[in-house]
């Protein structure tokens, strides 16, 4: 036989009912509560920097050469004074040219780079230790 204290179910820790002969008890359990928060996960830089490398083209260039072409006479068609005769000033002097490949450079703008941030969606398993109470009834052996 259990021996009845004059201690309030209240006092005990226990809800008293309207009824005084009445009892309850509260049962208490951890849940867990999931959410996310934004931290800092790593830094990244973007950098611009030149890279130098060796073009090879082939370009055509034209140049003038001499060519000595004789053409016999008749005698008839002789140019200058028509008497055949040597003249001292016979010397011809003649200026050739050529092209000359000619090399510049110039900054042209090929791309705009832009950065831009996005999230990615993915999932994650997360596992918890909770609590929870247990009530257990044990009645007096009679």
């Amino acid at each position: 036989m259990t021996k009845s204290t004059n201690v309030t179910g209240s006092e005990a820790g226990f809800g008293a009912s309207a009824a005084e002969d009445s009892v309850g008890m509260i049962r208490s359990e951890e849940r867990l509560a999931l959410g996310t928060e934004v931290v800092a996960s790593e830094r990244v830089r973007v950098e611009k920097y030149i890279v130098t490398e060796e073009r090879t083209f082939t370009v055509t260039v034209r140049r003038e050469e001499v060519r000595l072409v004789r053409e016999p006479l008749d005698g008839t068609s002789v140019g200058g004074t028509g008497t055949g005769a040597l003249e001292s000033d016979g010397d011809l002097e003649l200026t050739l040219s050529e092209e000359q490949v000619v090399v510049t450079k110039q900054i042209v703008p090929v791309e705009r780079v832009r950065v831009r941030k996005e999230w990615h969606t993915g999932q994650q398993d997360v596992s918890a230790t909770v609590r929870s109470e247990r009530i257990e009834f044990t009645a007096p052996e009679a």
